[in-house]
Order: C-alpha cells, then structure tokens, then sequence
C-alpha cells in the first residue's frame, strides 16, 4: 500500500497556516530536504482551497525544486464542488455521497506508485490525520512562534510518533521526520 507523507511548515506553536508569516530563511539544506521529500512522490492530494491558490500561482512560478515536481506530477484534488482542473496533471478525486475519505482514498492507496504527497492544504491534512490515514509526517519546523492560524494537529487523534530523523540547518529551522503509529 502507499505511504501518504504530509510535508509542511510548521511554526514552533505548531501553526501551519499562512507560512509566509513564519518562514522568513529558505537555505539550501531545506532546498535538499524537500527535494528527498519529494523524489519519492508520484501523486499528491490537494485540497479545493489549495488547488485554487496552486493553479494560479505555480503553473507560472520558478522557486525550484518545488516548482517542476508541482507542474508534474499527478494532482489529485479532494472536493466535492465541481472543478474545471486546468492545471496539468490535475483530476479529481471521485467518490460517492457519504463515502469517508479512507473509503475514497483507498482506490489510490492500493494502486501502484510511490509516495502520495500532501503538501499545504490545511483542511485536507487535517482530515487525513484525523481519519488515520497519514503514513509519515516531514516537518519543516522553523524558529518562530506565529501566534495565530490554523494548526496541523487539531482535531487529531492521540498517539505516538516515531522519529526517523531530525536535522537542524543553518538558519535554525528543524528537519524532522516521523512515522505515525497506527493505532491498534
């Protein structure tokens, strides 16, 4: 089965919304971190808010890695409102009234693949988390508090985290990896 691997700023208060408020040093160990991040991703989910922000911003945008992967790789938005994906290598997510996100999800999960990626997408990570199905967490963890905005962990279940790594690059900001354990 495919891992989903959610990859985010975060600030130290745990604040992932708006990371231009928070995320003032971009070095080039962050470049390299995300570029392993996302060599092993075919696919990512992209929620309706962030796939209207995307398209309009990344289709013409030039800050690399990010930029070639995002123009890419398949894109699957996750909406429930119709969507004219215009946006190269964009579709949307099918499913039927009622049917829970793992339900939907499961179809993609079990194809073959690498890494699902989420990447942004607030509403849509925290959904994912909430229903157990985050595989793996790739935190990029910078030295500020923001004070305000929407947090990655509200509204997810307990539980315990394994760190597979943590590195600290020169502008201070933390690498960090983890599994999430699966509850039993």
């Amino acid at each position: 089965m495919r891992k989903i691997v959610y990859y985010g700023f975060i600030s130290v208060d745990g604040v992932i919304e708006d990371p231009p408020v928070f995320v003032h040093d971009f070095d080039e160990m962050m470049r390299e971190n995300l570029g392993e991040v996302i060599g092993t991703q075919d696919t990512v989910l992209i929620g309706r808010g962030g796939y209207d922000d995307w398209a309009f911003h990344w289709p013409t945008a030039s800050e690399e890695p990010f930029a070639s992967f995002i123009n890419n790789v398949r894109k699957v938005v996750v909406t429930s409102t119709p969507l004219k994906t215009e946006w190269k290598g964009a579709e949307v997510l099918a499913g039927e009234p009622g049917e829970s996100l793992t339900e939907r999800l499961a179809p993609l999960r079990e194809a073959p693949g690498g890494d699902i990626g989420v990447h942004g997408s607030v509403s849509l990570a925290q959904s994912l988390l909430a229903e157990g199905l985050v595989d793996e967490l790739a935190l990029v963890m910078t030295p500020y508090l923001a004070g305000k905005g929407r947090r990655l962990f509200d509204g997810a279940p307990t539980g315990a985290l394994e760190l597979q790594s943590a590195r600290t690059s020169p502008t201070g900001t933390q690498l960090l990896r983890y599994t999430v354990r699966k509850a039993v």
